[in-house]
């Protein structure tokens, strides 16, 4: 019975690929190069699908197959066209609204297990009790053994209002536990944040550009108005960009009716687009500070961007990531979609910021940037100097913090989410985010709990000198030098105890974020940062002096 299925199969797969071979002979008849080209490599690619298909010696899979095909062919292109299969609409759903049918949670691999890094808050995983740190262990009683994240991501969705059941191991439990969630839509927020920073400037932390980022921007403003706020910093650090109309809506709050914000160019005509502020703003007057970081691109570049060059915003910061181009969601026979790269964007000095030339790759294949030598120069409407060639340049830039060799190895060993975990099964309630500081006895039994885990790394330093001497032995020069490479290695050796002690005030300040977001989630941290966050400290410090917010937009 399977024999003759798959001998179905593969006639029905070989009338269809005839087919397409048929339709694409006939466009070789067509006179134009270019059409040409493009039948003869469709014929070629069909026939080639219908022989590994017939002949192939194992059993092929034509979706799982095809799908391959197609990635690898759009990632010569560049990283921002992409295809999806039926399977990842839930994705595209995601990507475009924020919206998805699941428990809300962020689930990650550590080890072998899958475990969930943070429940959102009030979703259905947080009021089932589940905890940063649980492994999850089956899924309706499918267990999760071997499954990566993407896999166990899947399972945890479905149908709204359906009940699942989670089997999780939690440290300090001896035996499993059963948690119940009710699955629903959850709706990520583009703003998760919005707030005072004092009693005249209010903060907003837009996360992403989705259909609904714009209307939250909106009630962010119009309430922190209400609440007497006289300037305003709008932080998009981080945000990797979304929606082009959410983008220019935005900055119609703040830029007068009728002003150019973006327009697009591309191949085909009709994504030649101009997009203006088509509504009177709600916010003109408003002093405005934006933050942006290499993170910031996309939809992030426009809005600062388009401030920018309106001179309606001082930006604070790092340079952005420098992406200029514009992607167009696409409909696919069989419920597939492409996301597609359709035009560049311009903003209103006239400059394009993309950083990376996709069209023109080095001879390896290699992605490089445009060379400093044609960067050209454009002005803003007060005759400001910007620049085009990779990325908006804040109006103050703010040198990216270096952390220590061990502060970075404690974040990627995941210790410190260990320790702030096990901490908090044994410490249930916290105090208020404004008073919670690391007591001494809290970093103590930190340093403790180090060594307890074996915790260890290596330093570059001691990476470059066991290299140094893999190559003096290579060479024949390490008897003669050993007693100098062993005085090197003794020099630039480290000591735990020493650099916890040495980096005490910076690895404190790490650790108070991670219990923040333990105790009061990713919206605890946004209001912690508000009064501890050297960017929006600077901010806040431009925004009070109105002389120097006005000499640095050249008013």
């Amino acid at each position: 019975m399977l024999m003759k299925d798959a001998m179905k199969t593969k006639r029905i797969l070989a009338a269809l690929i005839a087919a397409i071979v048929i339709i694409c002979g006939a466009n070789v008849l067509r006179d134009d190069d270019k059409n040409f080209e493009i039948s003869k490599h469709m014929n070629i690619f069909a026939t080639l699908f219908r022989e590994v298909n017939m002949f192939y010696v194992d059993e092929i899979n034509p979706g799982d197959i095809m799908t391959t095909g197609i990635q690898a062919m759009l990632k010569s292109l560049d990283p921002y066209t992409v295809y999806y299969p039926e399977s990842e609409m839930e994705d595209v759903k995601l990507m475009t609204t924020g919206e998805y049918a699941g428990i809300g949670s962020i689930i990650s691999k550590k080890g072998d297990e899958v475990i969930i890094r943070e429940p959102y808050k009030n979703s259905p995983a947080d009021l089932a009790g589940l905890l940063p740190g649980d492994v999850i262990l089956s899924i309706d009683g499918h267990s999760t053994k071997g499954k990566d994240v993407e896999s166990v991501s899947e399972m945890l969705k479905g149908q709204p209002g359906k009940e699942i059941t989670l089997k999780i191991q939690r440290k300090y439990e001896d035996k499993p536990l059963e948690k119940r969630a009710i699955r629903k839509n959850i709706q990520l927020p583009s703003v998760p944040y919005y707030g005072l920073v004092n009693d005249s400037t209010g903060y907003i932390y837009l996360s992403s550009f989705t259909a609904k980022a714009a209307e939250e921007v909106r009630k962010a403003i119009t309430e922190l108005k209400s609440r007497g706020v006289r300037s305003l910093i709008l932080d998009l650090r981080g945000n990797s960009g979304g929606l082009l109309d959410q983008a220019v809506e935005i900055v119609n709050y703040f830029v007068p009716k009728g002003s150019k914000i973006v327009n697009t160019k591309g191949k085909v005509k009709q994504w030649d687009k101009e997009h203006n502020a088509d509504k009177n703003p709600i916010a003109p007057d408003m002093p405005l500070a934006v933050l942006i970081d290499r993170a910031s691109a996309s939809a992030s570049e426009i809005v600062s961007g388009a401030l920018q060059d309106l001179d309606r915003a001082v930006l604070i910061g790092e340079r952005s990531f420098g992406k200029g181009l514009v992607q167009t969601v696409r409909d696919l026979a069989y419920n597939t979609k492409l996301k597609v790269t359709t035009a560049k964007y311009y903003i209103p000095s006239g400059r394009c910021i993309q950083a990376l030339d996709y069209t023109h790759r080095n001879p390896d294949g290699s992605v490089g940037k445009l060379p400093d030598s044609l960067i050209t120069e454009y002005t803003t409407s007060t005759g400001r100097k910007v620049y085009d060639g990779g990325g908006i340049m804040p109006d103050i830039k703010i040198e990216p913090k270096e952390y220590a060799k061990i502060t970075q190895e404690l974040v990627i060993q995941d210790i410190t989410f260990d320790f702030v975990n096990d901490y908090a099964l044994r410490h249930p309630e916290a105090a208020k985010i404004e008073e919670f500081r690391i007591s001494d006895e809290m970093y103590e039994e930190f340093k403790n709990y180090l060594k307890t885990n074996h915790f260890s790394y290596v330093t570059e330093s001691q990476r470059a000198l066991e290299k140094l001497a893999e190559i003096a032995k290579t060479e024949r020069y390490y008897d003669s030098s050993k007693e100098c490479i062993d005085k090197l290695k003794k020099d630039f050796s480290h000591s735990i105890d020493r650099d916890m002690n040495l980096f005490k005030k910076e690895i404190s300040s790490f650790l108070t974020e991670q219990f923040i977001q333990r105790y009061y989630y990713a919206e605890g941290v946004l209001r912690y940062k508000t009064h501890h966050d050297k960017d929006i400290n600077k901010a806040v410090e431009i925004l009070a002096n109105h002389q120097t917010y006005r000499r640095i937009l050249n008013r």
